[in-house]
């Protein structure tokens, strides 16, 4: 008994560090959870072997030793690959179009971790080949050794659940992170493979079956009892208020908001926006010529709070109609409006950084990242299904909520989303993506987002029922496929209505980084020739030269047709480029990214042609759940601010920027996981906040950052949208 669950036990804790050194280094791994796993799962293992005879006994043998040896180099590939550790919700829902469209970055992670994979292989031969030596024989157990090997499994539980309660009880973020707010990224940093398998099978089984394992879902929080934002909790003491207008053409923010308002012709071509208190914003006045509607004034409809809280008939619902009641709404500002009646063309760009732009290789990226409104303090971040998370932020203003939150999505009412708005307004929202239909299920997400969605290729969706959905492209089977060319292929789908609404889904950008696998980098290799940098960080550019000249050929076809000056483009990663190691991206943006969420930072774009002459800088911290508050607030739409996490970065709220592990940067500092707080300062290098109320400022944002967190998983989780809706006092919406 004692030779085999030692074995057993020894090649967990093996497994485990390499892994955790190959894919985390050294720093912050729980090793006794983890000696506390490995003790009650190699005792749960030698039982089974003990008690198992002939055959079966041998065969379940090499699966205990050769299963844990897989699994983790599975994880390691993975890891490598996408930045998140492998679930079983990523098999079961993502693993066919995986397979069939990462098999090029697949083979690659593999290739790259082969030095890692051998050694994990290695102890189990070396093992096998020792007791073979010794002539040791798998055992046979009596009663007795099952009741010695049920002792150890229960002091191996036992265990587990001591350091679990501790960390409960200490308020510690390693027990927060494991039950409370799920987050399988440092979950595997920090407790391991075995850990993240444990966490994530009784998870998984829970929500197929329904029933309730310990910390699989959030617990309720009642934060300061109103709802309202930290920024508002912390009023008394601040430095001003957030984002108002204090004087003519600019806009200042105690916490970090400046720059130019635009001139009264550079946003609309000769449409004026008054400044003055009161001023209408951007809509025609009445007949008496007073506006419709005077600034400030509250975004939010009407609702039927007692009907709301009647509708719930479970404790999240509850805690969603208390949040939302509780909850003050964003006021309008100077810039409600100022875009009413303009087209929109929203793109999110595959693996879009920053560092993809340069004045003479990507000239039309730059010109829209620095003319119209220049975003300073923009973070993207990494969630934990990369590119589908990253569209459902970008499309919904909501945090994901585990992985796939978007196919989560494709059976709820999507009712506050940029097409139901334009819709009110007789626009028809039209969307694209340069690849397959059914990718991540976009031929049911995106129509129930409420656009017309098509594809450049079928995937597994038949001709006889889905061709129509398919638009033009020269090389669709392509990988990557040209952005270009899908701006070929679909312009002249909209180009000729008299307004519109265009969502795109690009791909040129995608990754590996290369000249061999990746199309677009190999047709634009020879432009990036001359640049002294190495392959990887060459044919990122060169990939992104594609996009840059799908954005000319887009500019240019909106100014033949007189559309450009009503237009407006909007453009957003739905990540950095992970398939890049942190070296490499360091490369690529010639200096360090390792201070706070460096790694992260991005660049917004929100132009119009208007606004060429006089571009806005925002130097409030916003992010990618900002961006459609923000829309629906630029274009005039009356909305609800308090259905997003997000915020309309124009606002006077406070700037935040949530991350996957619950990290998060406001305008006066930088709170990283497991690491010390960054204070901002001001002109006069002074902290933005007080030392005397840091504490208070670090415990109201951790507790926003939880309530948005978990409003963001209850919408979703319980199509929540839909009692919102039937509470809407018609009048009002």
């Amino acid at each position: 008994m004692l030779v085999l669950w030692s074995s057993l036990v020894g090649l967990t804790l093996y497994l485990e560090l390499v892994y955790h050194f190959s894919g985390f280094g050294w720093s912050g791994f729980q090793f006794f959870y983890v000696l506390a796993l490995a003790v009650a799962w190699a005792g749960v293992e030698t039982l089974l072997v003990g008690v198992l005879r002939g055959r079966v006994k041998k065969i379940c043998f090499q699966v205990f030793l050769w299963m844990p040896v897989v699994w983790t180099g599975a994880q390691l590939v993975y890891l490598r690959i996408f930045k998140q550790p492998m679930l079983w919700e990523a098999i079961f829902r993502g693993g066919g179009d995986a397979l069939s469209n990462y098999w090029r970055e697949a083979l690659d992670g593999v290739v790259g971790a082969l030095p890692f994979l051998a050694i994990l292989i290695l102890p189990v031969p070396v093992l096998l080949l020792v007791l073979k030596k010794l002539e040791w024989k798998l055992p046979d157990f009596a009663m007795l050794h099952v009741m010695r090997t049920a002792v150890v499994i229960t002091a191996g539980i036992a265990g587990a659940v001591v350091f679990m309660e501790a960390g409960r009880s200490l308020q510690a973020e390693y027990y927060e992170d494991y039950t409370e707010f799920y987050d399988p990224m440092t979950v595997a940093g920090t407790m391991g493979v075995l850990s993240t398998f444990q966490r994530d099978t009784f998870g998984h089984l829970q929500s197929m079956v329904g029933g309730m394992f310990a910390g699989a879902r959030p617990e309720s929080h009642s934060g300061s009892g109103t709802g309202t934002s930290a920024a508002s909790r912390r009023e008394e003491g601040s430095t001003g208020e957030n984002a108002i207008l204090t004087g003519e053409g600019t806009i200042s923010d105690g916490d970090g908001l400046s720059g130019d308002i635009p001139g009264e012709d550079s946003v609309s071509g000769g449409d004026s926006l008054s400044r003055e208190e009161g001023s209408q914003t951007g809509e025609d006045a009445d007949s008496t010529g007073e506006p419709e509607k005077a600034l400030p004034y509250p975004q939010q409809f009407s609702l039927d709070y007692d009907l709301l809280h009647s509708l719930a008939d479970n404790e999240e619902q509850a805690w969603l109609a208390d949040y939302i009641q509780g909850l003050a709404p964003v006021e309008s500002n100077a810039y409600t409006g100022i875009f009413s009646g303009y087209n929109l063309i929203y793109l999110t760009a595959e693996g879009f950084s920053s560092y993809a732009i340069r004045e003479d290789l990507t000239p039309t990226l730059y010109r829209l990242a620095n003319t119209g409104f220049v975003f300073d303090n923009y973070y993207v971040p990494l969630w934990q299904t990369s590119t589908s998370d990253g569209e459902y932020i970008n499309c919904t203003g909501l945090i994901p909520d585990g992985q796939f939150s978007m196919r989560k999505s494709g059976d709820n009412n999507m009712a506050y989303t940029l097409p139901r708005f334009f819709a009110q307004e007789g626009v028809e929202s039209l969307a694209y993506h340069d690849n397959t239909l059914s990718y991540y299920d976009r031929h049911v997400t995106h129509p129930n987002l409420g656009y017309l969605f098509k594809g450049s290729s079928l995937g597994k969706l038949s001709g006889e029922e889905w061709e129509a959905k398919i638009f033009p492209m020269e090389h669709p089977d392509a990988w990557p496929a040209s952005d270009l060319e899908m701006m070929q292929g679909t312009i002249p789908e909209y180009i000729g209505r008299e307004r519109f609404h265009v969502y795109y889904m690009t791909v040129s950008g995608h990754m590996n980084y290369n000249f061999k696998g990746n199309a677009m980098s190999g047709k634009n290799r020879e432009a990036v020739s001359g640049l002294d940098m190495s392959e990887n960080a060459r044919a990122y550019i060169a990939c992104n030269m594609e996009l840059d000249k799908a954005l000319e050929y887009l500019l240019e076809e909106l100014e033949k047709a007189g559309q450009l000056e009503k237009t407006v483009i909007c453009l957003s990663a739905d990540h950095y480029p992970y398939g890049m190691d942190q070296g490499q991206y360091e490369e690529l943006a010639g200096k360090s990214l390792s201070e706070g969420k460096d790694m992260y930072r991005n660049t917004l774009i929100l132009w119009n042609a208007g606004m060429e002459a006089e571009p806005v800088h925002v130097e409030k911290v916003c992010g990618s759940m900002d961006i459609i508050p923000t829309l629906l607030n630029l274009f005039g739409f009356d909305y609800d601010s308090r259905m997003y996490a997000g915020r309309d970065i124009f606002s006077e709220e406070e700037g935040l920027v949530i991350f996957n592990d619950r990290s998060f940067v406001t305008d006066a500092c930088i709170n990283p996981k497991g690491k010390p707080t960054i204070w901002l300062k001001d002109e006069n290098g002074v902290d933005l906040v007080p030392d005397e109320e840091k504490e208070e400022y670090l415990a109201a944002w951790k507790q926003e950052v939880k309530d948005r967190y978990q409003f963001s998983a209850f919408i979703l989780r319980e199509d929540y949208y839909s009692d919102v809706q039937q509470a809407v006092i018609p009048s009002e919406q």
